[in-house]
């Protein structure tokens, strides 16, 4: 039962190229940016990946972005990543754009075992019709686009609306970070880094957790977990300068 393994670089080393893994956070909040780092330092490649974004140029998922490290990405947001967008739009990165709610339904859904759901959420648009550039061409042409998804009528609150079928999403690993663990793999999250962190982890195969503080079995109140660890495989923990290493994506200040 005991999960917690001696390193990152342990925890990430049966990663393999061209594995598929969801990764949590939003923006640079509760990215697992030393998971990241390890994946990083062994050098594997041609890895697919399904994030909310990218992270940035310099920190998070964009330093295995800069060194061309990631296929394919499914995504809701690539702003504040120039390379993100360079890359793509050079067709040197496939990228699958997906509304930001049913990204986290497809991730909740293949954690819960169920393959497919229907949401109103794309009908009318390239989301349900296709076409949707997924790959350029180095010339600007369309080198792969979306697929037409399954449209259906639905009696639904007194109304007949559409909707579309989209596919659950599962991966072969999921790394994740949280404020607190113990070392079954119950984990807490704080504030918004409870955000993509709990999906992802229910959509890996094999889940690797990085927690800022790990704990006894026992010293986390059942009421607070917001992650059984039946979801969980690996458990690293933090030092004191790893987990206190975040940043933030934009600093605002008021002068006085």
């Amino acid at each position: 039962m005991d999960k917690v393994v001696c390193s990152a670089a342990e925890a990430v080393a049966d990663i393999h190229p061209g594995a598929s893994l969801a990764v949590g956070g939003f923006g640079l909040c509760g990215i697992p940016n030393v998971l990241i780092a390890a994946l990083h330092d062994a050098g594997v490649d041609q890895l697919e990946i399904v994030s909310n974004n990218c992270g940035v140029d310099d920190w998070g998922l964009g330093i295995l972005l800069q060194d061309k490290r990631i296929r394919r990405i499914i995504a809701s947001y690539v702003g504040e990543n120039k390379e993100f967008a360079r890359q793509y739009l050079h067709g040197e990165l496939e990228v699958e754009l997906t509304p930001q709610g049913t990204l986290a339904e497809k991730l909740r859904a293949g954690g819960d075992g169920i393959p497919a759901f229907f949401t109103a959420t794309g009908v009318g648009t390239q989301v349900a019709d296709g076409g949707m550039p997924w790959r350029y061409d180095s010339d600007g042409s369309v080198a792969i686009a979306s697929p037409p998804k399954e449209v259906r009528d639905f009696e639904f609150n007194g109304n007949t609306r559409q909707f579309v079928l989209e596919h659950s999403i599962v991966t072969d690993f999921a790394l994740v970070r949280a404020a607190k663990g113990d070392r079954h793999g119950n984990l807490v999250f704080h504030s918004t880094a409870r955000n993509f962190n709990p999906l992802c982890a229910m959509a890996g195969r094999i889940t690797v957790a990085e927690v800022e503080e790990l704990v006894d079995p026992g010293d986390i109140d059942p009421d607070d977990v917001h992650l059984p660890g039946i979801y969980v495989h690996r458990v690293v923990a933090l030092t004191p300068d790893q987990a206190a290493d975040k940043r933030i994506e934009k600093r605002t200040v008021r002068e006085v």
